[in-house]
């Protein structure tokens, strides 16, 4: 089980016990605005668990769930990179935490795996998850134009941003 050590959070493998709480972040009105989700939040966060190309982390603040991080991986060696995507707690926005769970998995990602460069890919209006993701390195290659579709059934710009591992701030 890989365990994580930020500045102020832990990120660890998620494990089934993780679900339900991870389920009340998700559903919780700024989390559901980002990440959408149906009636059974349990069963879309199981799910993800079961993705064989997703390596989910829980993030943990002094010994309670907040979060949850992943990323995923391009194995084709003339564009190999890693991808990372996240959600908090609002509860906890703010003080931090996202910016020490992305830097922490970056961390491992570049030293750990070999990954000479990251991605992410923010809503376009997304200027906190924006600013959260500067502190770390990332910075912006371009909009991605109508790029999700949101709940209203509209399409959103998203924030194409990248990391190279000799711009990642420890």
């Amino acid at each position: 089980m890989t365990e994580l050590h930020g500045a102020a959070v832990v990120l660890r493998t998620t494990v089934p016990e993780d679900v339900p709480a991870l389920a009340t972040v998700r559903e919780t009105p700024e989390v559901r605005a980002r990440w959408r989700g149906g009636d059974d939040m349990a069963a879309e966060v199981a799910s993800d668990l079961e993705d064989p190309d997703t390596h989910c982390l829980t993030i943990r603040h002094q010994d309670r769930i907040v979060g949850m991080i992943q990323w995923y991986s391009e194995e084709e060696p003339d564009y190999r990179h890693a991808g990372i995507d996240l959600f908090l707690d609002p509860s906890v926005h703010g003080i931090g935490l996202g910016t020490d769970a992305v830097r922490t998995l970056a961390r491992h990602l570049v030293d750990d795996h070999g990954y000479h460069r990251l991605v992410i890919d923010p809503a376009a209006d997304n200027a906190a998850a924006i600013r959260c993701y500067a502190k770390v390195g990332f910075r912006p290659v371009g909009v991605m134009r109508q790029y999700e579709r949101g709940a209203d059934g509209t399409w959103h710009d998203g924030l194409l941003m990248d990391l190279l591992a000799a711009e990642l701030e420890r």
